[in-house]
């Protein structure tokens, strides 16, 4: 495996690692194109009018974009577009819980996870912390959380099938002693150094505590929890930050990470959501753009909706389009489907093989199998909202929704490398 493929997917580890949750994720995206020369902005305070490089939060989204200096009224966008949430289980109010000698920490499920797959994993609680005055903190507890399975003796036909009530079976373990003498968010609270007492409200959801690794033949395979879609996140990333300060390009670069695609994307910091939206209007009018500039500069604008498809599995080939079957490390996906569940169309299809061709990057397709319904994307939620152009791609994995999901070493680098050809023009 090349050198710079493996040094790519070591960064990703890192980025995985710093992103336990959404806050983080969108946090991490920051910090690294604040060190690449990107200045960040608040919403409450005025935007500059000049051209610029440019990062804004909205608690776990983020939006960054370059704006160049030949740009006007009309310049059109270059969105790529991804998500910072993942599939787990968020605490519950009232979250310290157990009984018979055990604590244990309240929790819900959040999106849709593979819920086995979290049994015996060492979890790490993240999230935010929100104080008395208002002021948010971001906390991560390190490995604290684990969903003990039961022992094969207790229940000798586990192997023939596995139930996990949802409500009974996914309370974590987190320490011993008595429910009433200890508090989670205490315990969190002072893993942070912040005092308990100012704690008035949280998000906090559960991580695989694991890092990333790359192995098999070849180093060939990539694992770790979040892939979906902390590796698009990534790659956006990587690309956005390698554009320079001689912006002389003919559209304005952006990437846009939303949160909450896993639960339908409807808050305000979801695709869903006027964030995007929001963010173009306030560039339009920096570039003394009107109503009738700015739909002229949508129409002429593009979005990549990036995010995890399905690779086909070797011990599952009946689940998938007989014909049609992407695997891992033979490049990114395009991702179509008949009923718009994907925003993909021909001429987003021919955009983005142009842009891979440019690359140097092998395609591939996904379709579903008919009698297996697909998921969705922030692709046609953005293309509704907005009347942009949208193709949906990403990368194939294994696993999908698992705490733990697998790629393909060479097709994260890939993927990274399209979106630096699409920022590039």
């Amino acid at each position: 495996m090349p050198a710079a493929t493996t040094t790519h997917a070591e960064d990703l580890a890192d980025f995985v690692d710093a992103s336990p949750s959404s806050y983080h994720a969108a946090a991490e995206v920051a910090r690294r194109l604040l060190d690449a020369g990107f200045t960040s902005l608040h919403e409450s305070d005025a935007w500059p009018q000049e051209p610029g490089r440019y990062v804004v939060v909205r608690e776990g989204a983020v939006i960054a974009w370059a704006v160049p200096t030949s740009a006007g009224p009309t310049t059109p966008v270059r969105v790529f577009g991804a998500h910072s949430d993942s599939p787990g289980f968020k605490l519950k109010p009232q979250p310290t819980t157990g009984h018979l000698g055990w604590l244990q920490a309240g929790v819900e499920v959040y999106g849709g996870p593979l819920v086995n797959s979290w049994l015996d994993r060492e979890l790490r609680l993240a999230g935010r912390l929100v104080l008395e005055d208002g002021t948010e903190v971001l906390a991560d507890s390190g490995p604290l959380l684990r969903l003990p399975q039961l022992a094969i003796h207790l229940d000798r036909e586990v192997n023939e099938r596995l139930t996990l009530d949802r409500q009974v079976h996914t309370q974590p373990v987190w320490g011993v002693g008595a429910a009433e003498s200890a508090d989670l968010i205490a315990e969190l609270a002072d893993r942070v150094g912040v005092d308990a007492a100012r704690v008035r409200g949280y998000d906090l959801v559960t991580a695989d505590s694991a890092r990333g690794a790359v192995f098999g033949r070849d180093d060939v395979f990539f694992a770790a929890g979040r892939l979906d879609d902390l590796a698009s996140a990534h790659a956006g990333t990587v690309a956005l930050a390698e554009v320079g300060d001689d912006l002389g390009a003919d559209h304005i670069p952006m990437l846009a990470v939303f949160d909450h695609e896993e639960v339908g994307s409807a808050s305000r910091t979801g695709a869903g959501g006027p964030f995007l939206e929001e963010v173009l209007e306030r560039i339009g009018i920096s570039l003394g753009a009107d109503r009738g500039d700015r739909l002229r500069a949508l129409a002429s604008s593009w979005c990549i909706s990036s995010d995890v498809g399905h690779s086909v599995h070797p011990n599952y080939p009946g689940k998938h389009d007989p014909h049609v079957r992407p695997v891992l490390g033979s490049g990114p996906i395009l991702k179509l489907n008949a009923n718009q569940r994907y925003a993909s169309d021909g001429v987003g299809a021919a955009a983005w093989r142009g842009w891979c061709e440019a690359s140097g990057v092998h395609s591939q397709d996904f379709v579903s199998n008919n009698t297996v319904p697909c998921g969705s994307t922030i692709g046609p939620i953005t293309a509704t909202r907005l009347g942009i152009r949208t193709v949906d791609v990403g990368i194939p994995i294994l696993s999908m929704h698992s705490a733990r999901e697998l790629a393909g070493t060479s097709d994260l680098l890939d993927l990274a490398r399209v979106a630096r050809t699409y920022f590039a023009g």
